[in-house]
This record gives structure tokens, C-alpha cells and sequence, in this order.
């Protein structure tokens, strides 16, 4: 993995947020735009970028490589979720937010910022691996993630509204199917059967997931332009949990795994999900069951805003 190239796609997404900021900023963004190009992006074009991985031409990586893949990568979801135990007592947060952390810790921005940055710095190949990444992940957060969540809403004791009622009640295979999972399976399937399809289709495909990186910058730049510099950078445990997070742990775990991951891609791959900042679903999903939200607020933006310098830092021991 170049660091340069790393490093020339951190600028040039803290470009594209800059113009999301400067859009909000002159009231040619707002907050009902925001929410609906995520929606945009969430259900259209990260879909797009995914799933039109799975048509391009070039070597296939082996069904044993990718089971490989997902081991690790499942192993990675593990050591995450013991981290994100730790981190909150090392730093010690009171018991009630300690939820906030842990969602942080385990729940990076795979899907926004993973997929793009991905696919430009690793190439389009790297998607396949992206695509079981984020499928565990869709799978975590509706299972792992939600009960969290409902933990610290008990002991925060607050009433749940109807919109909190189904996002908690509905069942799981309901939570489970929703445009990440399926277009993270559908390019694993696509993959693996190596179908033929008429160009026109990758082709569309790819020119919807081309605007996937400058949405959700956009979308980014605007959650960035809602809050106050002290919002965003009064938060000494912060700090330390970005260190801990965004650094220690992605280069721990590459150390740890680095000899007995043969693949590089799939190495690097693994690297670069590490890297991201924390990712805007634990946001939501707090939203709907009404848990205090401004830690994980915070967190994300400034971890998104810290991940200029920390994902080269993490590149640089690749």
C-alpha cells in the first residue's frame, strides 16, 4: 500500500468534506438534504460500487481465500469487542456512557468511508473483501450493537417511543435485510458464480458508485458544519481513545496477524477498515432508542476529522 496514495485520498476527503462544511454554511446544504443523500447513499450508490465489484474482469480470488478472509476478519470483529470492553475502563468513563466506546470502538465507518477509500486506494479487487467486512458488520450491529444499546437505555431509564418500540421489538431476520447486507451477499454470490452480464450493467453500476465518495463527504461536511469547535475538541478522552482506537489496535492487530495472512490484500484490506474513524449507524440506531447520543456525536467527528493523520500512520506499517 502506497503511503503516498493513502495520503493524497485523506487530503482528498477532507477536501470534499471542507465544500460539504462551506455548502451548509451558505445554506445550499441543509440538514433535510443531509439525511436524504444519505439515504441515497446507504441504498443506491455504496450498493452500486459494491456489487459492480463483483464484474470486473481479471483474476478471481479462490472460494479457500475468501473463507480465509472471513475467518480473520471475523477473529477481528472478536478482538474488537474485547477491546471495547477495555477502553472505557482504561480510561475511565463512568459506567453509564461506557456504551457509547464500545459502539465507537467496534463500529468503524466501513461503509462511507470504507468503501471508497478501498476501492481508490487498494483497487476495485479489494471490494470483495470490503463486501465480508461490511456483511459482518450489518450482521453485528443488528444483533451485538442493538443490545448494547438496549442495556444503556435501561439504565438510563428513558421511555421508548413507537419508533424505538420497532426498531427494538421487529424480528431479527427484519433488522438483518436491509441494503448493506444484501448488497455486501449479492457481490459475494455474483463473485462466486461469475456471472456474464451485458456491459451495460457494471457500467451503470459503476458511474452510481463513482458518487458515493463525494455524498457522503458532502453528508460529512455537514454533520461537521452543526457543531462548535468546543464540541468537537473539548474532550480530552477523546483524544486518548482515538489514539487507542484509530492506531494502537489497527497496528496491533496487524502485527498480530501479519504472519499468517499470506494474501496482502486481504492484509491490507483488513488494515485499512481498521483505520477508519467511527462509523454513523451506532448515531442512529442511539437516535431510535433515545440513549444519549453527543458522546458518540462527538466521537465520529472527531475521529473522522484525526483520520488525516491516523490512517498514513496506520499505512506507513503495512
Amino acid at each position: 500500500m502506497s503511503i503516498t496514495v493513502v495520503i493524497q485520498q485523506m487530503v482528498m476527503i477532507f477536501i470534499l468534506i471542507g465544500v460539504g462544511l462551506l455548502l451548509y454554511k451558505k445554506k445550499m446544504l441543509s440538514e433535510m438534504t443531509s439525511k436524504q443523500i444519505s439515504g441515497i447513499i446507504v441504498n443506491v450508490t455504496n450498493p452500486a460500487l459494491l456489487i459492480c465489484s463483483a464484474f470486473q474482469d481479471g483474476p478471481k480470488v479462490s472460494v479457500p481465500e475468501l473463507g480465509m478472509a472471513l475467518g480473520f476478519y471475523l477473529l477481528i470483529y472478536a478482538i474488537l469487542i474485547a477491546v471495547s470492553f477495555l477502553i472505557p475502563r482504561i480510561l475511565r468513563v463512568p459506567g453509564m456512557y461506557h456504551y457509547s466506546y464500545q459502539m465507537l470502538t467496534i463500529f468503524g465507518n466501513v461503509g462511507f468511508i470504507g468503501i471508497p477509500l478501498a476501492s481508490a486506494v487498494l483497487g476495485a479487487e479489494s471490494l470483495i473483501f470490503v463486501s465480508i467486512y461490511n456483511l459482518i458488520f450489518n450482521i453485528l450491529i443488528y444483533t451485538f450493537g442493538i443490545s448494547l444499546l438496549q442495556k444503556a437505555e435501561a439504565k438510563q431509564l428513558t421511555t421508548q417511543s413507537v419508533d424505538s418500540d420497532t426498531a427494538v421489538t421487529s424480528p431479527l431476520w427484519k433488522k438483518l435485510i436491509n441494503a448493506g447486507t444484501i448488497s455486501a451477499a449479492a457481490t459475494i454470490v455474483f463473485y462466486l458464480c461469475d456471472f456474464r452480464v451485458p456491459s451495460i450493467i457494471p457500467s451503470t453500476l459503476n458511474y452510481m458508485g463513482q458518487a458515493t465518495t463525494l455524498l457522503s463527504m458532502l453528508v460529512l461536511g455537514a454533520s461537521v458544519a452543526q457543531m462548535t469547535l468546543k464540541d468537537i475538541f473539548s474532550h480530552p478522552k477523546l483524544y486518548w481513545f482515538t489514539l487507542m482506537r484509530q492506531i494502537l489496535v489497527p497496528i496491533g492487530c496487524i502485527m498480530l496477524l501479519r504472519p499468517f495472512i499470506q494474501n496482502t490484500l486481504v492484509l491490507n484490506t483488513m488494515a485499512l477498515m481498521l483505520a477508519v474513524p467511527a462509523g454513523n449507524m451506532p448515531l442512529m440506531l442511539s437516535k431510535q432508542l433515545h440513549v444519549e447520543t453527543d458522546t458518540i456525536s462527538q466521537g465520529i467527528i472527531l475521529t473522522t476529522i484525526l483520520s488525516l493523520v491516523t490512517i498514513p500512520i496506520v499505512s506507513l506499517c503495512l
